[in-house]
């Protein structure tokens, strides 16, 4: 005997597909490109955006439903890609019955005559909302790790790699504008003697506390402060002639007597001091931002060998 199941089922070919497109969480839907209305879309639509699918009429009931920081763009591309018979997918916020939105994606696929010319857009609707958090999330996860790789992890301020990216970038802007670029580098005194005496925890903590006064010293936005490694930082001083880098360094040594953080170690007395090489430059042409800094660790160490605890800002 001939198995009936197959003519049954091509007799409801129509109805058989359309229980299996609107049994997926899927949205399908048709347009009419001459019309530009819509002569199908799943019932899900109503599940998912609140908005019955007799109220999908025609595009501008498509286009109207969708963010507004979202629609000029969305509508543009699919357009355009529409017209040149390029299947396509786009990513936008639809609007809720409610007032919220919902991340779509659309994956459109478009039918074209024996002619070439566009009879139909057909396609599906994907609630992406979860996969957008997520991403979204990554997204906020790699910010803070990009922030934490320029931040140094012991002392809060930024880390060489942050005054390696910015030293470059500030040279050039001084270059072109023709404003003073200066630098400050900075030394604990005496710290392995602190560190022998106090221990590492001790000598941890006394980092952190050198690293904020040195970042309260340098107050401006574009300044920064950066720790070089062990016990030396680095301020990068924009638009800051001589005068003011010296009146920096000065208030820092200043704000960091007021801590009076003890240190029986120190050969210049008894409390927590730095030294200071500082330098300021307007870069020409011939200049070399590797040099400059160079230089301004000479003047570091001229300060350390002419007994510490003070700011060094000229060649011996």
């Amino acid at each position: 005997m001939t198995d009936p199941a197959p003519q049954a089922f091509a007799c409801d070919d129509a109805g058989v597909y359309r229980t299996l497109l609107e049994s997926t969480k899927a949205i399908p839907w048709r347009i009419d490109w001459a019309t530009m209305r819509f002569t199908y879309i799943g019932p899900q639509i109503e599940a998912l955006l609140g908005w019955s699918p007799s109220s999908w009429q025609s595009v501008d009931d498509w286009a109207v439903r969708m963010h507004e920081d979202d629609r000029q763009k969305t509508v543009d591309f699919c357009v355009a890609q529409s017209k040149q018979g390029v299947d396509h997918e786009a990513d936008y916020r639809a609007l809720t019955r409610d007032g919220d939105y919902v991340w779509i994606r659309d994956v459109v696929h478009v039918l074209r005559r024996p002619d070439g010319s566009v009879e139909a857009l057909v396609g599906f609707m994907f609630d992406i909302t979860a996969r957008k958090q997520a991403e979204d999330k990554i997204l906020q996860l790699q910010r803070e790790l990009e922030v934490l790789s320029y931040r140094d992890s012991l002392t809060g301020v930024a880390n060489r790699r942050m005054f390696d990216t910015l030293y470059p970038v500030e040279w050039a802007k001084a270059h072109a504008t023709g404003e003073p670029l200066s630098l400050l580098v900075v030394d604990v005194d005496y710290f392995k003697q602190y560190n022998d005496y106090y221990g590492h925890m001790q000598g941890d903590e006394c980092l952190r506390q050198v690293a904020a006064v040195l970042d309260a010293g340098a107050s401006r936005s574009r300044d920064l402060c950066a720790r070089l490694g062990g016990e030396e930082f680095v301020l990068l001083l924009p638009a800051t002639d001589a005068e003011a880098a010296r009146n920096v360094a000065e208030r820092c040594r200043r704000l960091l007597a007021q801590k009076e953080l003890a240190h029986a170690r120190s050969g210049v007395g008894r409390l927590v001091t730095v030294s200071i090489g500082a330098g300021t430059i307007v870069p020409g042409k011939q200049d070399r931002a590797e040099v400059f800094l160079d230089r301004i660790d000479r003047r570091l160490y001229q300060a350390k060998s002419a007994g510490r605890d003070q700011v060094c800002d000229s060649e011996a």
